[in-house]
């Protein structure tokens, strides 16, 4: 089995992600090999929140051109959206 730090990257933090966190929703870039019973488990056992749902999704990678290069594409990756249970949070999700 491999480490929860493996499965999750990092937390996605954008204006819609902190929104989503004040309802429980939290966003994270996982793993592109993750499914959603490994994703349960690294995000208990990381942050110590008990996990009601996953939401799995990938990311399509954009296109973009530097100069006059012609155009290449953004890598894709894969984003987790986890709902924990009513009454516990995640504090690197805590907007000071």
């Amino acid at each position: 089995m491999r480490s929860p730090y493996e499965i999750i990257l990092h937390p996605v933090i954008t204006e819609r992600s902190t929104d989503n966190a004040r309802m429980g929703r939290y966003t994270f870039a996982v793993a592109p090999d993750a499914n959603k019973i490994d994703i349960k488990r690294a995000v208990e056992a990381i942050y110590r929140v008990n996990v009601l749902k996953v939401n799995v999704m990938n990311v399509r990678g954009k296109r973009r051109r530097i100069g006059r290069m012609p155009v290449g594409e953004t890598a894709g990756w894969k984003k987790a959206i986890v709902t924990v249970q009513p009454g516990q949070r995640i504090e690197a999700f805590e907007v000071t």
